[in-house]
């Protein structure tokens, strides 16, 4: 498999290196070419270096945002810190982000009506993630665009790729969970605590585990269906 090197002249020693040498880049089986810049290679869904100034200067202000939304009295904050509300892509009524949460970037983050994320999140958004209505994410919930180069080269000088996270209405992330770059939760979805997802789950699916993979849903105790619910929830809970 060939790997890709997507960069400029004088934009990273290795991507030097290579554009110096047809033979350097036949030996290390990479093909180099010249785009845009890092922004817009990392938009593109291309090998982009991470280290530059135009995504520092991104980076600095999310940070800046993000520390007031985490800082900020919860009367103050309201759902989202105005700061960061204002730099999120967009967030529909009632969308609710707890405290602490972080996220590098935000203007690729996408939130739907009453969507909730609680303490604890982190969405690594160097690609676009949509989170749609009345879904739910638990408590540590981590989702993450960024992927590194698989070569110890590409690694030094920086090298990232983004893939974007799409999840859909209704879907239940449970606590601690992690999302890999590239995978959509369909809606309906529930993901159960701790599950690492590193493919698509179809909607209205249950998965669990390490990695993900698909379950039967147990049978609903809900009040409605099931006159014992209480009973049982309080046997269950203190055995």
């Amino acid at each position: 498999m060939q790997h890709k090197f997507i960069g400029t002249a004088g934009s990273s020693p290795v991507f030097d290196s290579v554009a110096r040498s047809g033979k350097g880049a036949e030996r290390q089986g990479m093909e180099v070419m010249t785009v845009g810049s890092e922004r817009e290679k990392m938009a593109a869904g291309e090998w982009y270096a991470c280290v530059d100034p135009e995504l520092d200067a991104l980076r600095t202000a999310a940070q800046t945002a993000v520390f007031e939304h985490n800082s900020l009295p919860p009367a103050e904050r309201g759902d989202i810190g105005p700061a960061l509300c204002a730099l999120l892509g967009s967030a529909g009524e009632n969308a609710r982000i707890e405290a602490p949460f972080y996220c590098p970037y935000g203007f690729n983050i996408f939130l739907g009506r009453r969507t909730f994320l609680n303490a604890g999140c982190t969405i690594l958004d160097t690609a676009p993630v949509h989170i749609g209505s009345n879904t739910m994410i638990g408590p540590s919930v981590q989702i993450y665009c960024a992927d590194h180069h698989r070569t110890v080269e590409g690694r030094r000088a920086g090298l990232e790729i983004a893939r974007p996270v799409t999840v859909g209405d209704d879907v239940w992330i449970g606590g601690g969970a992690i999302l890999l770059g590239g995978v959509t939760v369909g809606d309906g979805a529930i993901v159960g605590a701790g599950a690492v997802v590193t493919r698509d789950v179809p909607a209205g699916a249950t998965v669990v585990g390490n990695p993900a993979r698909r379950v039967k849903p147990e049978e609903s105790m809900s009040p409605e269906s099931d006159p014992g619910f209480e009973t049982k929830t309080w046997v269950k809970s203190g055995s």
